[in-house]
């Protein structure tokens, strides 16, 4: 049995090393006995030296880009190995007080056995609100929203993301950010890891929603991360072109226009958080 009591990973692809220091910084402030997994997808292992921060970093070279969930992947399936409770995941754009974050989720999700993901209020760096906490897309979501202008798409946004919520309260949102996810470990024993056929984009709505299927996926807004969140999709044809290939391969595996199950997840949702 391992004496961590937590784990958590991040996934780099030559990233800025001071951007990275951050987030490391970030999470070991934990009072937690924690262990950290870098798993870096870039073509040289320059990154490498970030393992020198702190004993407790393993530093893994995949020598090839094999995705963000596959090499999330190989952390969580490190954590299965050793008994850890908890694995998060993290974005390499975060900062955040650990102390308070981590300290914090850990003892609600102790607390609650019921829960399989918790992701933190997400703020940009002016401390404005990103709405991270979902509804399970449909195809018309995802394309209208992706190449209609916002003007068009304001009051299905302002639903899909449940912005109407104020985001004050605790939501069990069956689609939240893979930018951090706080994860129960034993829990990704039954309903599996991140999809490996999904290179980057949608393996978090993936997980999510089969973790939400048994457990909560609750949006927990007492603790604030912030994120420097670059949208890449939205600038760049290569992630563009990823990102409509995976929103194929989710939709082909889960449905497209008929998908009963999540009409149901989402009408409740919308319920819950009393729509109107």
């Amino acid at each position: 049995m391992s004496n961590i009591e937590l784990s958590g990973s991040i996934v780099l692809y030559h990233n800025n090393p001071e951007q990275i220091k951050k987030v490391i910084k970030s999470f070991f402030e934990t009072s937690k006995k924690v262990k950290l997994y870098l798993v870096d997808n870039s073509a040289n292992d320059t990154l490498k030296i970030l393992a020198d921060i702190d004993k407790r970093i393993e530093y893994i070279f995949n020598n090839a880009n094999i995705g963000y969930g596959a090499g999330h992947n190989i952390a969580l399936q490190k954590s299965i190995n050793d008994n850890v409770a908890y694995h998060v995941v993290l974005n390499p754009d975060l900062y955040f007080d650990g102390k308070i974050v981590i300290d914090t989720l850990y003892d609600y999700m102790q607390k609650n056995s019921d829960i399989g993901n918790i992701m933190p209020k997400i703020l940009y760096p002016d401390s404005s609100n990103q709405y991270l906490a979902k509804l399970l897309p449909t195809p018309f979501d995802w394309i209208a929203r992706r190449f209609l202008p916002s003007s068009l798409t304001q009051k299905m946004t302002e639903k899909f993301e449940l912005q109407y919520t104020g985001y004050k309260d605790i939501i069990n949102a069956p689609f939240l950010s893979g930018c951090f996810m706080f994860l129960r470990v034993s829990v990704l024993k039954k309903v599996g890891l991140f999809d490996d056929n999904i290179f980057m984009y949608m393996e978090d709505v993936d997980l999510n929603r089969r973790i939400h299927n048994e457990y909560k996926t609750l949006y927990y807004p007492y603790v604030l991360v912030y994120h420097e969140y670059e949208r890449g999709s939205h600038k760049n044809l290569k992630l563009l072109r990823i990102s409509i290939e995976s929103s194929i391969y989710y939709f082909n595996k889960w449905g497209w226009f008929f998908d009963k199950q999540r009409d149901l997840i989402n009408q409740k949702v919308l319920k819950e958080t009393h729509y109107e």
